[in-house]
């Protein structure tokens, strides 16, 4: 099954088991970046256009775009917030977008922003949440991020979180919403204090796989909240992830480890023809340490050239007296 998503232009990003991970970025979200978030309420988008390029540049497809601001009066201030975030963003790239949003006003704004087909981040098991988003999915005839928990929270037995999974799936359907429009985000939880918490998410990645047919998404990094050498951790549990059938994360393209894992996982899992975007990628990284490296042979040889100029003048002042 495979969910397609398209930019304003028409550029297509297709999610599926047979495909190449998606890797959808994460940087343009205010939420714990007080800089950030400062600058988007005086009406600078200059960081979102930047951190757009730089995440397309780093090989993410489809970028999420939050307007979440923390403010008490978001339902007025959010959907023009995220119309001029998206209009920051296509400026400067063209990939599908993700809108971001908890407040359904601002998913509307965002969606008539947008254009082409997005992806709506997201919908709960709740009901309350599930007939305020659903209309506008199948309105719009977009995809949608469905997360595993309900009005009871989110539970420790993955095989609830499953069963919540199985509800969102047969509500959307009753508003006309195929599956293949459907991305199930399992709730990764962090190890350190749920502890098996991978592995969970890895058991229901495989059963959305073959009982719902539903392909799937993740913040990953949430796995490794708390603990050190982060990095490490999520890179590990992305190329697990993707092992069980995992089909796109939310993510940070801008972390190398986390970009080589998921390329590394891809060529193994023979989504990469030919291995050819893992050829590319070192050939990217060979010109990259091969550049730094000249960069610094070029400072080392001006300091050399600078110290041998002091010491010039010191011996000619030496001369003089």
């Amino acid at each position: 099954m495979h969910t397609i998503l398209r930019s304003r232009t028409g550029v297509e990003v297709i999610i599926g088991p047979d495909q190449p991970f998606v890797m959808i970025g994460e940087r343009i979200n205010p939420t714990g970046r007080k800089a950030l978030a400062a600058e988007m309420l005086a009406g600078d988008y200059g960081r979102v256009k930047a951190d757009a390029l730089a995440q397309v540049e780093a090989g993410a497809t489809v970028l999420d775009v939050n307007a979440g601001l923390g403010v008490a009066n978001a339902n007025e201030l959010e959907p023009e917030v995220m119309v001029r975030a998206i209009e920051a963003v296509q400026s400067v790239v063209d990939a599908p977008l993700s809108v971001d949003s908890s407040v359904v006003a601002a998913l509307r704004a965002g969606l008539q922003a947008a254009g082409g087909k997005p992806l709506v981040n997201s919908v709960t098991g709740e009901a309350e949440r599930m007939e305020a988003v659903f209309p506008l999915i199948a309105e719009y005839r977009v995809a949608v991020i469905a997360m595993c928990n309900d009005e009871t929270g989110i539970s420790m037995d993955p095989k609830v979180r499953f069963g919540v999974a199985k509800k969102i799936v047969a509500r959307a359907e009753s508003f006309g919403i195929p599956r293949e429009n459907i991305l199930i985000d399992p709730l990764v939880m962090p190890a350190g204090a749920v502890r098996g918490s991978g592995a969970m998410v890895l058991d229901i990645v495989r059963w959305v796989r073959e009982e719902l047919g539903c392909n799937t998404v993740c913040g990953a990094s949430n796995v490794s909240f708390g603990l050190p050498n982060r990095e490490a951790i999520n890179a590990n549990f992305l190329a697990m992830l993707i092992g069980a059938g995992m089909t796109s994360a939310i993510t940070n393209p801008l972390k190398q480890e986390l970009k080589t894992a998921i390329l590394a996982a891809d060529m193994l899992m023979g989504h990469d023809e030919d291995c050819m975007r893992w050829l590319r990628y070192q050939r990217q990284l060979a010109r990259a340490a091969a550049a730094a490296a000249a960069a610094a042979s070029g400072e080392a040889t001006a300091t050399d050239e600078r110290a041998a100029r002091r010491a010039a003048r010191r011996e000619s002042r030496t001369s003089e007296g």
